[in-house]
């Protein structure tokens, strides 16, 4: 039998020293926490663009409507219940955190909420404007976080032969791949959705099996879209080979490369509690900020030199068993 030798290949990156570079990076780079402080500040303190006024025009005529469709008034009653404490405290301005590609924020400022400086300026959309406004927010956050990841993955740079993505080509690729990524999102997460619907009607138990199932398989697919944009602003590639690069990367590396993600999100979703802790109306949210601001700037910087130096072992495993003779066991 014929076996490859690979006691002499070399370990893969750790997944805590790609963090703690990331870290180091982004303590001597400190201004590139600037975009998301920037942000974070507007969110906090700046005006609110609510859509209350607008959902408040409509909303009797909405209630008319279910009632002459048969719809009980206790399923009125839950949807009003809601209504009434989830939309007039929404900021529209916080579509400016696109995803995949965006600056990181804390989503902070509730759309009803004090801050140091007292009551913010409330902004009211209409009709017409509501959907002029979407797409103003979205195309200003597929900029800046295209701007953003563009600044943080030029710091993973090592090499001089390596040139930072051109700003153009950095906004054009984000545009594309936050298009793909939504419809991707909702050609997948919709039909899940319902069917996860439909099976909670009939077995809880069931359910909670199905949900489980997703769990488990949901690295294969979370790995490849958490990389996707590291290709295409440390590689230069376009957003279908970025993608294609991925799912590639997670195919060899996935129990590392997932437990990587993992880190990160608990990470960023564990601190943001910690963030939070202050009430808005006082000045110690500025510490907050700061501290999210740099926490998840350097995950980032983080994750595109854990992708620069995973692929960079990948490509020299298997230069080596390539170039590493067999051995023929009895």
């Amino acid at each position: 039998m014929e076996v490859l030798r690979t006691e002499n290949l070399p370990p893969p990156p750790g997944i805590i020293n790609s963090i703690k570079a990331g870290f180091d990076t982004i303590a001597t780079h400190i201004t590139a926490i600037l975009l998301p402080l920037l942000l974070n500040v507007f969110l906090w303190l700046g005006p609110r663009l609510r859509m209350d006024a607008l959902f408040d025009s409509i909303k009797a005529d909405v209630v008319s409507i279910w009632q002459t469709g048969g719809v009980s008034p206790e399923d009125i009653q839950r949807v009003l219940t809601w209504y009434d404490g989830t939309i007039p405290t929404v900021n529209l301005f916080w579509l400016i955190r696109t995803i995949p590609i965006g600056i990181s924020t804390l989503f902070l400022s509730q759309g009803d909420s004090q801050t140091p400086l007292g009551a913010p300026a409330i902004m009211q959309v209409n009709a017409l404007s509501l959907l002029g406004w979407m797409f103003l927010l979205t195309l200003i956050g597929w900029v800046g976080g295209g701007l953003y990841f563009r600044s943080i993955a030029k710091l993973a740079i090592v090499t001089e032969n390596e040139k930072p993505l051109r700003i153009s080509r950095a906004i054009i690729q984000t545009i594309l791949t936050s298009i793909v990524w939504g419809i991707l999102a909702v050609v997948i997460g919709v039909p899940l959705f319902i069917v996860l619907a439909v099976v909670l009607q009939f077995n809880a138990f069931i359910a909670n099996l199905f949900v489980l199932f997703l769990s488990l398989v949901s690295m294969w697919v979370i790995v490849p879209l958490f990389f996707w944009p590291h290709g295409i602003f440390l590689k230069q590639q376009n957003f279908v080979t970025s993608v294609l690069s991925s799912v590639q990367m997670a195919r060899f590396t996935l129990p590392t490369s997932s437990m990587f993600v993992l880190t990160v999100f608990l990470l960023t979703f564990g601190l943001n509690f910690v963030w939070s802790i202050p009430p808005e109306d006082s000045w110690v949210t500025l510490l907050g900020i700061f501290g999210h601001s740099f926490v998840t700037t350097a995950l980032l910087a983080g994750s595109f030199i854990y992708y620069r130096d995973m692929n960079i072992w990948l490509q020299s495993v298997i230069e080596k068993l390539r170039t590493t003779p067999v051995v023929k066991r009895a």
